[in-house]
């Protein structure tokens, strides 16, 4: 399988990377030299330095030959052109990034227009899991499966007696939750029943969102969830316009803080529902006369990450109920366990998630990268035709670094053991390291024997790691 990624800024050095451990033969075409070397050096991927728009460097790579192409330059236009040109040369399948809101209301027609099976929007993307954070009522950062029955929760540990130094198997106050995931300084386990928790881990619990919502109103300290009212953005850039057209939908006061006049005056058109001023959100005089505290929750979307982690822990330590902020680089994965701010959103590993998603196929009903996204949980369907359904969980034997935590059948929720039988129409919510997901992916999405197809993934997984 081969893939051709063009532009490798952040969002196409993610996309590469994640290609790359899908097993595809990866070329990366982009105009800038000092790119394409920090790339070369650090992926093994093929890297030209060239404009791709450049029919002679398209037919010289013999465009028909890839099976995806994904246009991930900083002009929309261009990454429409590209992918449209690609599949009228015979390439399989196209996904361009289209950042514009302008496009916004017209992204179906230019797909089904100009032939682009996908198109990814990663602002409006990112936005759209921050919303559906702030729209929770608990505090704790969390997400959903299987139409809202099975949920994940993000815990930090901290010094809790009840946690620490225990090994997973003797904690009993969790309310029928699992704990599927584990972040220690950065670095995610999955674990085991032996395994022992240290102070300052970050867990993730999964179960029936009834029980998360428990959880976190008796380890939050809240002892009354907030429904969310206003909200202050800092920082009017494409996250926050789109962030502030979600709240307005939902009758949400939104405030945003820009910078600058120009764009000020833009945000009034294109959202004049809301509330904006024209300052420094970085100046603290200018939060506290704007009454931040006053504000449900807290939105850090400036263009610069460092602020927008400085500005949420500020906005955070100021009382607010739910502080976040957005950023696209992986500098701080290692740090921002340790940080006091209830969320904090990577627009790269959302469209990662977005992109993988769509490699994976039909199957793949709903695919987060957690814990800097260093763990998948994917929501997979049982088919009758696939090798799996049938089988105990056992029989599969899945790599090492795999958990199933639920499988959900019909309407009830069940919790797996290694006797369970797959069966046609099963929904399973599974985690496993990105390392060996495309491994697991190719189990539940094989035909012909079983063990010969187990066999045979894991022989190429073996080679894989010499």
């Amino acid at each position: 399988m081969k893939a051709l990624v063009v532009g490798a800024g952040k969002l196409g050095y993610r996309l590469a990377a994640a290609l790359i451990d899908e097993d595809y033969e990866v070329t990366v075409v982009d105009n800038n030299e000092d790119v394409i070397e920090n790339i070369s050096n650090s992926l093994d991927v093929f890297s030209i330095c060239a404009n791709a728009l450049d029919f002679g460097v398209l037919e010289e790579l013999d465009i028909s030959l890839f099976d995806y192409v994904v246009a991930t330059t900083t002009n929309d236009e261009a990454n429409v052109i590209l992918c449209t040109i690609s599949k009228k040369l015979g390439a399989k399948y196209a996904i361009a990034r289209v950042r514009d809101p302008e496009y916004r209301k017209h992204l179906d027609f230019i797909s089904e227009e100009l032939e682009i099976d996908k198109i990814i929007n990663p602002d409006n993307a990112t936005a759209r899991s921050i919303f559906k954070y702030l729209m929770k009522r608990y505090q704790l950062y969390s997400d959903e499966f299987a139409g809202g029955k099975v949920s994940l929760v993000e815990f930090n540990i901290g010094n809790d007696p009840s946690f620490v130094n225990k090994k997973i198997m003797d904690i009993d106050n969790i309310n029928d939750l699992l704990i599927a995931a584990i972040s220690r300084s950065g670095d995610a386990i999955i674990p085991n029943g032996r395994t022992v928790l240290e102070e300052n881990d970050v867990i993730i619990l999964a179960g029936k969102s009834e029980n998360i919502e428990a959880f976190d109103k008796d380890h939050t300290g809240v002892n009354r969830t907030r429904a969310l009212r206003s909200t202050m953005i800092l920082g009017g850039g494409k996250t926050g316009l789109y962030l502030a057209m979600l709240l307005l939908k939902e009758n949400i006061d939104v405030t945003i803080v820009e910078i600058n006049k120009e764009r000020c005056l833009e945000l009034k058109d294109m959202v004049p529902g809301a509330n904006i001023i024209n300052g420094d959100g970085t100046d603290i005089a200018i939060l506290e006369e704007e009454m931040v505290h006053t504000y449900d929750s807290f939105v850090a979307a400036t263009g610069i990450d460092e602020a927008n982690l400085l500005m949420s822990l500020v906005a955070k330590q100021s009382g607010i109920y739910k502080s976040v902020a957005k950023i696209s680089r992986t500098n701080y994965d290692k740090v921002l366990d340790k940080l006091d701010i209830d969320a904090v959103f990577n627009t790269s590993y959302i469209t990662a998630a977005e992109m993988l998603k769509e490699i994976r196929g039909k199957s793949s009903l709903a695919l987060h990268l957690l814990l800097n996204g260093q763990v998948e949980c994917v929501e997979l369907m049982i088919r009758a035709s696939q090798l799996v359904c049938g089988h105990t969980l056992e029989d599969i034997s899945l790599p090492d670094g795999t958990l199933i935590v639920s499988i959900i059948r019909g309407q009830s929720m069940l919790v797996p053991n290694g006797k369970t039988v797959l069966e046609s129409g099963d929904r399973i919510i599974l985690f496993s390291m990105h390392e060996v997901a495309s491994r697991v992916q190719k189990i539940f999405s094989s035909e012909g024997k079983l063990k010969d197809a187990i066999n045979s993934i894991k022989k190429r997984g073996k080679k894989d790691e010499l």
